[in-house]
């Protein structure tokens, strides 16, 4: 049991968790990007992209699993317990960007949909999350199934309504290369790398969870991105509100929006919660998730998040070759640095990573940015661990 006061999860639930992370307006708001590629180009490089990050996803999930510990836990098993310090840091102000996203995205659809004013849709949603934060994972239980119930029969009559036209709409828009699709399709997914372990840290089959938890979001949040890139592609529009209205869905497209905001951001806020016990033990996690959800509604509705591709890349850049060295340290080095203070060379190839993963963005590669990062920075460590070895023997003889 966490310091948060959860029991151990089944299958079931960790499905229903990742179900609920996946049905979002930011995500369908992200598959209208893909739009000037065209319907069958947009799908592939949706798929493609969903099957490198939920791979990465599945893998570290394993990690938090398998050792029972948290994701910034984890991490300090790679870069020390201060070295981790920095992760757990960069995750939690990324969490909170991510809370208001989410919030800010949700009201905009809401007040589409029904107008009072954004902000006070800001105030609604932000509340409910923190409802949800009180309630907690376990304890949700059959307001979960409900929810997500309710979720799964809307998000299909969304589908039939959009893709029920047959015929590609007029597309415009700036011009999207397949390989910069990949990468905004791997993006969601590895957003959510710092977050898993904190979910199969508890369940009781880790490694069914992990796999569970990775499978049931990469099709729910495939779905998302083709649901945006149908509406773009199909009917032209790009504002998911008003395709509700057109289709008639007023009321159950405002319980849509409303319900998928609050169960995926629910997750960041309990996640920002987690984050900030490994950063103090005095922190109470539930008490933090909770002022995270309301910094989240303050930045819904006072900052400027209408575009939020620059900052999944940013957080591509700093968790992908953060993730990597994970992998490579405890899948292929059979290594852990969680007792000493700071593993200064794990945190230079955490650099060299991040610098890569920058350089490699100006390249079209088919692919995207994160796979060929991770692959060089899991190289890279491996290289580092065998020569250190080598030098530390020949200072024994």
């Amino acid at each position: 049991m966490n310091s948060m006061g959860e029991k151990r999860t089944g299958l079931y639930q960790n499905g229903l968790i990742w179900f609920g992370a996946a049905v979002s307006i930011a995500e369908i708001l992200t598959g209208t990007y893909f739009a000037p590629l065209g319907f069958h180009k947009g799908l592939a490089a949706i798929i493609l992209g969903h099957i490198i990050g939920c791979l990465m996803l599945f893998t570290v999930g394993c990690i938090g699993g398998i050792t029972g510990k948290s994701s910034m836990e984890t991490v300090k098993m790679s870069f020390g317990c201060k070295g981790g310090l920095l992760f757990a840091v960069l995750n939690v102000i990324q969490l909170i960007g991510w809370t208001a996203i989410m919030i800010y995205d949700g009201a905009l659809a809401a007040n589409g949909v029904w107008a009072l004013d954004s902000r006070i849709w800001c105030v609604i949603i932000g509340g409910l999350i923190i409802i949800w934060i009180m309630i907690g994972i376990k304890n949700l239980g059959r307001i979960n199934t409900v929810a997500m119930a309710a979720l799964f029969v809307l998000t299909i009559v969304l589908s039939i309504v959009i893709f029920g036209k047959g015929t590609a709409a007029g597309i415009s828009g700036e011009a999207m290369t397949f390989g910069a699709a990949v990468e905004l399709s791997v993006a969601m997914p590895l957003s959510w790398l710092p977050l898993i372990s904190d979910y199969t840290k508890e369940a009781k089959q880790p490694v069914k969870a992990a796999a569970v938890s990775a499978v049931t979001y990469g099709a729910v949040s495939c779905w998302m991105y083709v649901i945006g890139l149908g509406a773009a592609v199909f009917t032209g529009e790009y504002d998911i509100a008003k395709i509700m209205l057109k289709a008639g869905l007023g009321a159950a497209g405002l319980i849509v929006i409303i319900l998928s905001t609050v169960t995926t951001t629910f997750l960041d806020a309990y996640s920002a919660g987690i984050s900030s016990e490994s950063i103090s033990k005095k922190i109470n996690g539930k008490k933090m998730a909770a002022a995270v959800a309301v910094l989240g509604i303050f930045g819904a509705m006072f900052l400027p998040l209408n575009d939020i591709t620059d900052f999944l890349y940013f957080i591509g850049s700093v968790f992908a070759p953060m993730a990597a060295i994970q992998i490579a340290d405890h899948f292929i080095l059979k290594k852990d640095s969680g007792s000493g203070s700071v593993c200064l060379h794990n945190l230079v190839i955490w650099i060299i990573g991040f610098i890569i993963y920058r350089q490699l963005m100006g390249m079209d590669i088919i692919v995207g940015s994160t796979l060929p990062d991770m692959i060089i920075t899991i190289l890279i460590c491996v290289g580092v661990n065998k020569v250190r070895k080598s030098i530390v023997k020949k200072k024994r003889s």
